[in-house]
């Protein structure tokens, strides 16, 4: 099968059908469920929440994310 030379319409069939083979019809669903174009604009949302904090406050909140984490396995 050459992915490269499919059409888009071949590409998303052929997609499904592994879906369906590795998951199954209902884990195939639960799988595509996950998928939808939201609502909002993440880009200015984005830039409204990191305005006013430095890189160094986003790096600091990083790594309180990380060691949070590790710290809960």
């Amino acid at each position: 099968m050459q992915i490269q030379t499919m059409r888009p319409s071949q590409l998303q069939k052929a997609g499904i059908a592994a879906l369906v083979k590795s998951l199954g019809p209902a884990g195939m669903a639960r799988f595509i469920q996950q998928y939808d174009i939201g609502t909002g604009d993440y880009t200015k949302d984005r830039s409204n929440w990191l305005n006013d904090m430095s890189f160094d406050e986003i790096i600091l909140g990083i790594n309180k994310m990380r060691n949070a984490d590790s710290e809960g396995k």
